[in-house]
């Protein structure tokens, strides 16, 4: 397996200056897009495919409580286990930053080709 190469076209569908081609994504960096994209997104969000999606953004006008904490949590954890494969899950850590108007989502994870592990940080802002 460590010879298998992960690539994903880059999300920014940016053109490489000389090629003008779109880029890539490889590796670590595109299981980290993927795993990424599919925490920023809703259910009923992807054409054709509603049941993709964790909608964690749902959770930020809730009351902070260990409980829609674990909520959380667990919409995390489901939608990279269904929907990315090359992915091996270690550990996630919702942390409210009421200061902020925000929370942050790390999500640590292996490559399935890459022993290093990545950590991924999203942050969530209520804007409203």
């Amino acid at each position: 397996m460590a010879d298998t190469i992960f690539s994903d076209l880059n999300i920014a569908f940016s053109a490489h200056p000389i090629t003008k081609q779109l880029t890539r994504k490889t590796n670590r960096d595109a299981v980290r897009q993927s795993v990424k994209s599919l925490i920023l997104t809703n259910f009923y969000e992807r054409p054709f495919k509603p049941d993709i999606g964790c909608s964690i953004r749902n959770y930020l006008f809730e009351l902070w409580t260990p409980i829609v904490k674990q909520q959380m949590e667990n919409a995390v954890k489901e939608v990279i286990r269904n929907y990315e494969p090359r992915a091996e899950l270690l550990r996630i850590l919702i942390e409210d930053r009421p200061d902020m108007n925000s929370l942050t989502v790390s999500v640590a994870f292996r490559v399935l080709n890459d022993p290093t592990p990545v950590v991924l940080d999203v942050i969530l802002e209520r804007i409203r």
